[in-house]
């Protein structure tokens, strides 16, 4: 549930900030709705999957799944269901692109990402393009179109996920590694990859939060807590790499779910460009036939 509701909450900034003027709430409210489904279905189909080695994990061993209080076939039947509700619902309400998104994004998180688990740790980045997605869903949904601003908001969710699933991995690597799951801190023990990775990543971060308004989605205000969070996070990441610690990674992870809600608070209260004659901000990438974009 905490991870869907990311999922929703992303999607909602990616509708909102996709315009300066007064979001339409009920478009809004079906793309939220269309993509709960969605991300519902995504959750079943992994854990259908991964039912034998959550029931290896501590931290999963509770799913209902691998304690049998549901059966297989229930959740196989419900997942196609909440696919093909998320899919209709978006296809009616927003248009044809933030459907295919977001069922496109049920696919990789279930076909590759999931299976890709076990084999090799690249399934992180794999992960981390899923969680990109949904942005993107609500930007489309309000604008019909790609633009821009929808991928830099999409860029800064995809680098977000690295150090802050990478710190996570990295306090639960031996409960990983009971479970048979290939991620990065598994197989690294001296956690030097691990801890470059985070670092680079990190240092990505305030750029990607620039771009953000020199392509007119936030203006001056954002740029700066954008500067201010991504240094934090920076600090906290160069922390693990000289430490390695499980209580420094606990840092990096902490410092990550404060930096992204406090990063898209930002975006939503200083949406729109600092110069008024901007025309990045929109300016279409691909547009769906026979839609228009909003004035």
């Amino acid at each position: 549930m905490r991870l869907n509701a990311l999922v929703l909450v992303t999607t909602g900034v990616g509708f909102i900030v996709s315009t300066t003027t007064t979001p339409n709430w009920t478009l809004l409210a079906w793309t939220l709705f269309g993509t709960a489904a969605s991300a519902a279905s995504a959750s079943m189909f992994n854990q259908l999957i991964e039912s034998h080695r959550d029931a290896l994990m501590q931290r999963t061993e509770g799913r209902p799944l691998p304690q049998k209080h549901i059966g297989r076939p229930l959740v196989f039947l419900m997942a196609v269901l909440l696919a093909y509700v998320g899919w209709a619902v978006l296809l009616w309400a927003a248009g044809w692109i933030p459907a295919a998104l977001a069922t496109g994004n049920i696919a990789l998180y279930a076909l590759i990402y999931t299976p890709l688990k076990p084999i090799t740790s690249i399934n992180t980045i794999v992960g981390a393009l899923c969680g990109a997605i949904p942005p993107l869903v609500g930007w489309t949904a309000a604008t019909g179109s790609f633009s821009p601003g929808g991928w830099v908001i999409a860029g800064i969710l995809f680098v977000w996920q690295l150090p802050h699933f990478m710190a996570l991995a990295w306090m639960y690597r031996e409960d990983y590694a009971r479970g048979g799951f290939k991620m990065l801190p598994a197989v690294d023990p001296s956690g030097q990859v691990t801890a470059q990775t985070m670092v680079l990543t990190s240092l990505i971060l305030i750029p990607l939060g620039l771009l953000t308004t020199v392509y007119g989605v936030a203006g001056w205000w954002f740029a700066i807590i954008s500067i201010i969070l991504g240094c934090w996070m920076i600090f906290e990441s160069f922390r693990f790499l000289h430490l390695r610690t499980d209580a420094s990674a606990r840092r990096v992870f902490f410092t990550s779910i404060t930096y992204l809600p406090l990063l898209l608070l930002a975006l939503v209260l200083d949406r729109g460009s600092v110069s008024p004659s901007a025309a990045l901000r929109n300016a279409p990438v691909f547009i769906a036939p026979d839609e228009k974009i909003p004035q």
